[in-house]
């Protein structure tokens, strides 16, 4: 995996990577507005299996928003996530919420680059795989990268969030 040049994707996210000095692919795909699942619709469009890619969720508990990375088979476990930030509890947050402090579009969240560096846990099965995907800042972008650059990047924890 080489760097993306700057032109052909041009997020936060991609910009976030090189800076960093990360090697990552980008892959685009044709987004479909109407497709149910923006992630299983990567997954698809990619080729790849989908315990590789991987959605970006985000969460309200008492001390504020937070990112839980998820794999797009499966569900965020809300009481996981809460005990792994060290909260009582958490609940989905309201999209614009999400938007708003993001700088991203949902269903284009991506967990790097954000406006602002929110506390983050990556499901730990994606250690479990050379590469991962996540969403690269747009709908129909992914960016491939190794999870422990993903970890490196974002300021990760690791535990098993997904059900």
């Amino acid at each position: 995996m080489g760097k993306a040049k700057q032109g052909s994707t041009g997020t936060p996210a991609t910009v976030a990577l090189t800076r960093a000095g990360v090697a990552f692919e980008a892959r685009s795909y044709e987004h479909d507005p109407a497709a149910p699942s923006y992630g299983l619709e990567a997954a698809q469009a990619l080729g790849v299996p989908a315990e590789r890619v991987f959605k970006t969720l985000l969460v309200q508990g008492e001390s504020g928003l937070a990112v839980g990375i998820v794999p797009v088979d499966r569900q965020l476990d809300l009481k996981a996530v809460a005990a792994a930030l060290g909260a009582k509890k958490v609940a989905m947050a309201p999209p614009a919420a999400a938007e708003r402090s993001t700088g991203y579009v949902v269903g284009g969240i991506s967990p790097i680059g954000q406006k602002r560096a929110l506390p983050t846990v990556l499901d730990d099965s994606a250690l479990a795989h050379v590469t991962v995907l996540v969403s690269g800042g747009r709908r129909g972008l992914d960016l491939e990268l190794a999870p422990a650059d993903l970890v490196t990047v974002t300021g990760a924890t690791t535990a098993p969030i997904a059900r």
